[in-house]
């Protein structure tokens, strides 16, 4: 029979706790490693962030693909799940979609480079990309309604259309210092505001 550990654990439990808490450690220090050194910074540097061993890395994931795709998933889930959240929290319909939509640029960020580093795997990146339809769309589209619901925007918005003028809009921003898309994806919001009744 096993012996339990401090916390009442099997020894076995407690290293898939430890387990888990490394991979997610090593997520997040990869998506922040990835804003500002792209998805080719070197592995050294995402585990000095993440305050683990390279070994650690690599026996999470054995090939830098597998980490990228890693990161992508991770970050699509917390952008997914962030929605509803924020449309419970938010003071409005339209605070919790600007709020997401910050959230949205913050992930697409953090996914510059992924196209490069998966250039190699077409297939892992087509279902990736899939993966992300379908987890945002919904979600974007659940936002969308609640504002025209309380009369917060017109209706007519498509979530994949403002999802991907916003990608669109994202475009350029590592290339010229001097451009800053939230300021044109603000505008883009205001144009969605419903005009008020006089």
């Amino acid at each position: 029979m096993a012996t339990e550990g401090p916390a009442g654990q099997s020894p076995s439990r407690s290293k898939r706790a430890d387990a888990q808490r490394n991979r997610q450690t090593v997520l997040t220090a990869a998506a922040e490693v990835f804003v500002t050194s792209g998805v080719d910074a070197p592995i050294r540097q995402i585990a000095t962030r993440a305050g683990v061993g390279m070994a650690t890395i690599y026996r999470h994931f054995p090939t830098r693909a597998d980490l990228v795709t890693a990161v992508y998933h991770h970050q699509i889930e917390a952008c997914a799940q962030a929605g509803p959240n924020l449309l419970a929290s938010a003071d409005s319909p339209l605070d919790a979609l600007r709020q997401w939509i910050d959230l949205f640029v913050d992930f697409l960020v953090t996914k510059h480079g992924l196209a490069d580093a998966l250039q190699s795997d077409n297939e892992r990146f087509a279902a990736l990309h899939a993966y992300f339809l379908d987890r945002l769309l919904p979600v974007c589209a659940q936002l969308l309604d609640a504002a025209v619901e309380v009369g917060d925007i017109r209706p007519g918005t498509q979530p994949y259309e403002l999802m991907r003028g916003i990608g669109n809009l994202c475009i350029g921003r590592d290339n010229d210092p001097r451009y800053d898309p939230r300021r044109l994806i603000a505008l883009l919001l205001q144009g969605l505001r419903r005009p008020p009744t006089s």
